[in-house]
């Protein structure tokens, strides 16, 4: 696929990855509509991933101090100058710049795009979070062929990614082709082998469940181990359901606490439109509150999207929009300084376009 020119191709793999994107929201979140303005859930902060490293990150590591700021900016337009478009309006009203992109691809999609190469050209970290296939049949063998293709196109981009691979496998519809916690222990080893004997050793591999897998119990039998496993990670939405961030994180932190050598990611957070500008402001600080109060948090990413299918107001996650909230991220996020580092690589890469 070329990727200097936008083809109709581009468009509709870009679509279908955003489309894939939303249900994987709908998956999660769907449900009865939530009563209004819930009362404040009671439970703050808590401490309980306290671990301050030293971490075994692969080749994006955490910061020394702090934490990373990402996002994915769902675009108006869903072609690559739209990408770009939304992003940079983002950072523009922000004030300020994203560590990390997130960007969604299907199992058969090529990884590198023209707009993930302006992205990472400018200084920021590119996540892919790739959709992966049927457990049973790579660990069979049957798409080595296009696995060797992907990990060859990594290797060839050079520069350090993350490497999502088949986030929220823990989720119910995705059952059929996860198979079982084991399965997916097997293919995710199988696909991270042949991308090192390939030589696509450029990625850190983040392993990133729902946190209501945590919360039913059933996402750590999906982890890989520590050997194979780089980055642990949870998405993480007050959508049809209302709790504050320290309910909802913590299962997933004291998993994390008796994985003390990898840092923490939130790979998608969220709060829906349902509970109101007010409440979701307090939601947001009480994320934060949360993050900082969990050093081994080292990265976090919000989900800045509307879906288009008319769900309703329990699956819109956009902050830009409602000023109140929107003033509420910015300050308690944006221009917080913990959340102001850039991975090494993106501050070499400043550099490099300086000279």
């Amino acid at each position: 696929m070329k990727r200097s020119v936008l083809t109709l191709a581009v468009v509709a793999a870009v679509v279908a990855a955003a489309t894939a994107v939303t249900l994987s929201v709908m998956s999660t979140k769907d449900g009865p509509a939530p009563r209004p303005s819930p009362a404040p859930d009671a439970v703050g902060p808590s401490a309980i991933a306290t671990s301050k490293g030293p971490f075994q990150a692969g080749p994006v590591g955490p910061p020394a101090e702090g934490s990373y700021l990402g996002a994915w900016v769902r675009p108006e337009r869903l072609t690559e100058s739209g990408r770009l478009a939304a992003m940079t309006t983002w950072e523009e009203t922000l004030g300020r710049q994203m560590a990390i992109v997130n960007t969604y691809r299907r199992f058969d999609e090529n990884f590198i795009n023209a707009s993930d190469r302006s992205f990472v050209d400018r200084g920021t970290t590119l996540m892919l979070s790739w959709a992966g296939g049927d457990t049973r049949l790579i660990t069979m063998g049957r798409y080595d062929d296009l696995i060797r293709e992907r990990a060859r196109e990594l290797k060839a981009f050079g520069r350090p990614v993350l490497m999502r691979y088949r986030w929220e496998m823990d989720r119910p519809n995705l059952r059929a082709q996860m198979w079982s916690g084991a399965d997916y222990i097997a293919a995710w080893r199988h696909v991270r082998a042949i991308f090192t004997a390939e030589g696509a050793t450029n990625a850190s591999w983040v392993w990133c469940p729902t946190a209501e897998g945590f919360t039913g119990g059933y996402a750590p039998e999906f982890y890989p181990g520590d050997d194979v496993v780089d980055w642990t990670c949870v998405d993480v939405y007050a959508g049809s359901k209302f709790g504050s961030m320290g309910t909802l994180l913590r299962p997933f932190l004291e998993f994390c606490a008796e994985h003390p050598t990898k840092p923490v990611m939130i790979g998608e957070f969220g709060v829906a439109r349902t509970w109101g500008s007010e409440q979701r402001a307090s939601w947001l600080r009480d994320a934060s509150a949360t993050f900082k109060a969990n050093p081994q948090i080292r990265a976090v990413l919000y989900f800045e999207s509307d879906p288009t299918d008319n769900k309703g107001p329990t699956q819109q996650f956009q902050v830009s929009n409602d000023p109140v909230v929107f003033s509420a991220f910015r300050s308690a996020l944006a221009q917080d300084a913990h959340y102001t580092p850039m991975p090494p690589t993106s501050a070499a890469a400043k550099r490099k376009r300086q000279k």
